[in-house]
């Protein structure tokens, strides 16, 4: 369908041009050309160079050799006298022309196209000569129109090589020096599964900013130009994920990928061949945009913003049904400051460990290519169903269906039964899976840092994350002040562990909410069975613990339960698209490229479904009246990238910015100029002011 519109909108641009054409000369025409030379002369036998110069009106534009989606390139047909030669185009570096669903590539406003000529051995100094040509382009703007224009240049010939042109000699070497060449970069290609893997690396590659770099292939068939170019720094280079286009169909890949990566204000040529990525070409993950939040910290800043982020990240909601568990478990032992301190510091390395565990897999799927970030684990539905069916399994704990321990710290895990301080690791382990979901302040920042470096870093800014995270539970148990406040072990801890159920009968819900968001009623509904599944084993596994006489049947029957809601979670379907709300528009580069064209105020909500930080701001600050008034009188244009499933084009964007993770609220004014990046917590009043402030010339 894509393809279809595509192919429509580039007809519909082309079909006025025809049915209308404009007049080859006068006011009407949107290009004026002309031939212009780098000398003042040429001598015999010399080769100089001249340049077909584009002034292109405003609002319009000419091709590049590989036009993109639709569009032609610029030709030139020479008439030249016997023995006189002209070279092909030396093309600068394109510009990318987004139209509707389409990408083009071209150049606007004054473009030099030089050539090189060559006078024969037998020219004779103080005649002129008079070169001819046919320049042909089509100039495009909401229509395409084709123009053409007889053009000739005469120069003197010269004795010897006469002096550099005052007005276009330096352009011409200006222009010639910043076009493309190739640099002796290394590249290869590889098809992985939906995108071609392009591995570029070289001297030229290490150390330079490789945010925005992009590919413009010569060949117009070899890649999707519409679809987004994600980028894998490496220590020598860099890789490319491209979408293949018709050249790769059917299982068939071209000989070779030629073609120019643009890198920041430098440009080289590069011929790619089939093979393997070298190691040197990824690994370190997405660049960050020079500017962009977290781009300056260093790892000293980023651990430190990393340690805070943790604290606070135990205020945030998604935390607070572990909050409940583990206040819980310093009341079951408030007496016994041994086994607090124990327990603390067991809580704590769970704590760290997961995190680091988490950071590992998040490394590692980066460094293969997946599109990824902070709270990744929830974008996979069978990874949330699970974790509903634990938060379930808590809970029926918690209501006493069955026992895991003598105390709550069991909870976590099945594990924790074999003693307290096991139980209280693998509780900090479930409080960091539970708290993946939420970003707290600071977090941002430093996850994209960490997640641009080496592993050794990232792995350390995640520590940081976890110490910052467990410091207050570790802290406490190693306070006698405080624990010498909490209440003495009595009967009224088992009223307080059955009410404590309840927050995480809510956080199982709130999971399978999320579950609905990525995989629709169907897969709800398997994962209502297993829940049902796992509620019957827990009270067989509760009924052979209070009748003891029973023997083992009723333990082999809650086996043969437990083994079934696996079966029911693993049937649980990957997610289907889902349909966009009505009040915002799907969120995709191009469509704010045309909102921002028309002059109006963009704001892109990067949001995903498994999120709570996301959900609070959208409920507290975006679902207002007050920002609802605001956008609507400020003709402020809502765009939601939802990241609850992966989307590389929404982890590009993410790591733009800076940012690993969600939530990020950009606000593009009507003024023009890089976004504005609001706070991860909102206020409507903050909202309001962005918008208001945004609304300005």
């Amino acid at each position: 369908m894509r393809f279809l519109a595509g192919a429509l909108l580039a007809l519909a641009m082309s079909v006025p041009a025809f049915a209308q054409p404009a007049a080859q000369t006068g006011p009407a025409r949107h290009v004026t050309a002309d031939l212009v030379a780098e000398r003042q002369g040429i001598a015999p036998g010399e080769t100089i160079h001249v340049a077909l110069r584009q002034q292109i009106q405003k609002g319009w534009h000419t091709y590049w050799r590989n036009s993109g989606d639709s569009g032609e390139a610029t030709r030139i047909k020479w008439d030249l006298p016997t023995g006189w030669q002209a070279g092909e185009f030396t093309w600068p570096t394109p510009r990318r022309l987004p139209v509707g669903p389409l990408m083009n590539y071209g150049y606007e406003g004054e473009v030099l196209l030089p050539m090189a000529l060559t006078a024969p051995a037998g020219a004779k100094p103080g005649d002129k000569v008079t070169l001819k040509a046919q320049a042909s382009f089509l100039v495009c703007a909401e229509i395409c129109v084709p123009e053409d224009d007889a053009l000739s240049l005469t120069l003197p010939i010269t004795a010897a090589s006469a002096p550099r042109d005052p007005k276009w000699g330096a352009e011409i070497a200006k222009t010639l020096a910043a076009a493309p060449r190739p640099a002796g970069l290394a590249a290869v290609f590889q098809p992985r599964g939906a995108v071609v893997a392009l591995a570029v690396s070289g001297a030229a590659l290490k150390g330079a900013d490789l945010a925005g770099a992009y590919f413009f292939p010569f060949d117009s068939t070899v890649i999707d130009h519409a679809k987004p170019q994600t980028i894998d720094r490496g220590p020598d280079g860099l890789t490319l994920s491209l979408a293949p286009g018709y050249a790769f169909q059917g299982g068939k890949a071209p000989a070779g990928l030629g073609g120019v990566l643009a890198v920041g204000d430098k440009a080289y040529e590069i011929a790619a061949t089939p093979g393997a990525s070298p190691a040197g070409a990824a690994g370190l993950g997405p660049p960050v945009a020079k500017g962009a939040g977290g781009t300056d910290l260093g790892l000293a800043a980023a651990a430190l913003f990393a340690l805070l982020g943790g604290l606070i990240l135990n205020l945030m909601p998604c935390v607070f049904p572990i909050l409940a568990m583990k206040a819980a478990s310093l009341a079951g032992h408030g007496g016994d400051q041994a086994e607090a301190r124990r327990q603390g510091l067991a809580f704590g390395v769970g704590s760290v460990l997961t995190f680091l565990a988490l950071a590992g897999g998040l490394i590692a799927l980066k460094a293969a290519g997946s599109a990824v970030g902070w709270g990744f684990q929830l974008q996979s539905p069978p990874v949330v169903a699970v974790l509903a069916l634990l938060m379930l399994a808590v809970a029926l704990n918690l209501s006493g269906l069955f026992e895991v321990g003598t105390s709550l710290q069991g909870a976590g895990t099945g594990l924790a039964s074999r003693g307290g301080s096991v139980g209280a690791f693998f509780t900090g382990a479930l409080a960091v899976v539970v708290a993946a979901p939420c970003t707290a302040p600071f977090m941002g920042p430093a996850l994209g840092w960490a997640l641009t470096q080496t592993p050794v870093a990232a792995l350390t800014v995640f520590a940081a994350l976890g110490i910052g995270f467990a410091a207050p539970f570790v802290l406490v148990a190693f306070a006698p002040g405080l624990l010498s406040r909490l209440p003495r072990p009595g009967a009224w801890m088992e009223t307080f562990r059955k009410a404590l159920a309840f927050p995480m009968y809510g956080a199982a819900a709130w999971l399978a909410w999320v579950l609905s968001q990525q995989a629709g009623p169907e897969d709800l509904a398997k994962l209502f069975a297993a829940a049902v599944v796992v509620a019957l084993a827990a009270w067989l596994l509760g009924l052979q613990q209070r009748r003891v006489a029973a023997g083992g049947k009723p333990l082999i029957l809650a086996l043969v339960a437990f083994m079934l809601a696996t079966l029911a979670v693993g049937a649980v379907a990957w997610p289907q698209d889902k349909a966009a709300e009505l009040q915002s528009e799907p969120y995709s580069p191009a469509r704010v490229a045309e909102l921002r064209a028309e002059g109006r105020p963009v704001f892109v909500n990067y949001t995903a479904a498994w999120c709570v930080s996301c959900q609070v701001n959208d409920k507290v600050a975006l679902s207002t009246h007050e920002v609802a008034s605001a956008f609507a009188r400020h003709k402020v244009a809502y765009l939601k990238a939802d990241w609850t499933k992966r989307d590389a084009t929404i982890a590009a964007e993410l790591a733009s910015h800076g940012r690993a993770g969600v939530p990020l609220y950009l606000l593009y004014g009507t003024g023009g100029g890089e976004a504005a990046i609001l706070p991860s917590i909102l206020t409507p009043a903050i909202v309001v002011k962005a918008v208001e402030a945004a609304d300005k010339p």
